[in-house]
């Protein structure tokens, strides 16, 4: 009879570290997932920062360029350049400069 009694002891504990094992594997596998969710997280956060920052700075640009439609000569001088307009009386010329003659010979 002592023989069966420590048959039984020894399966006894098993079960239990068994169940201690399993649940150890779980909670690294779960720790494992959420340190890679905030790694990808961070990434993320990084990539959106960079985006943002990007932003900003078009944002910058487009409220001086509203700043500076906002002023008449600055319209009137944006026309000209841009669209050709000329004032009444006023002769507009073109000046296109010549290609210079090694690039010719480059490409010819």
């Amino acid at each position: 009879m002592k023989k069966r009694k420590k048959k039984s002891n020894k399966y006894r504990y098993l079960v239990p570290i068994f169940s201690c094992v399993i649940l150890i594997i779980a909670l690294i596998s779960t720790v494992i997932n959420d340190w890679m969710q905030v790694t990808k997280n961070r990434n993320e956060i990084k990539e959106v920062n960079i985006k943002y920052e990007g932003l900003l700075e078009e944002e910058a640009s487009l409220n001086v360029e509203v700043a500076k439609l906002k002023d008449p000569d600055y319209i009137a001088r944006y026309a000209r350049e841009k669209y050709m307009y000329s004032k009444p009386g006023e002769i507009i010329l073109r000046i296109i400069e010549p290609k210079e003659e090694s690039e010719d010979e480059e490409n010819g």
